[in-house]
């Protein structure tokens, strides 16, 4: 079969956690929810792209997640006002705090991902290293 140049959408690359310049490794040697830790890979496997770009480099995707817990706990606060109506705080403080839980691996790990696709300066996909690998 021949090599083949393929064009790989965005989309599905970013909600599978794949490499930002290739499309085709896997970000993540961990499923996202599961007994163990996340454990991020230092590299592609498919093209050899180093994921964390400097010491300290993932400290904005604290930032990134800490944002996303902000939006989530606001959603879910007019969600509750509008689906209960209640006035007590305590629904409130356990409800955000359990989705808060549920939440950090995902955003934990999509922080992650929006920072190497959308946030790193001159890190861009690259169609020629999507193609297979030569046997």
């Amino acid at each position: 079969m021949a090599n083949v140049n393929r064009s790989l959408p965005m989309w599905p690359a970013i909600v599978h956690a794949k490499c930002p310049r290739c499309r085709r490794g896997d970000m993540f040697e961990t499923p996202m929810y599961s007994f163990k830790s996340q454990v991020m890979k230092k590299t592609c496997d498919h093209c050899g792209l180093t994921y964390e770009r400097e010491p300290g480099y993932f400290y904005v995707a604290m930032l990134l997640s800490y944002a996303m817990f902000v939006a989530e706990m606001i959603t879910m606060a007019v969600a509750i006002h509008t689906l209960s109506g209640s006035n007590n705080p305590w629904v409130y403080v356990i409800i955000i705090i359990v989705l808060g839980i549920i939440l950090a691996p995902f955003n934990f790990r999509y922080s992650r991902v929006m920072l190497l696709h959308w946030l790193t300066p001159g890190l861009h996909y690259n169609a020629e290293l999507s193609s297979d690998k030569p046997q």
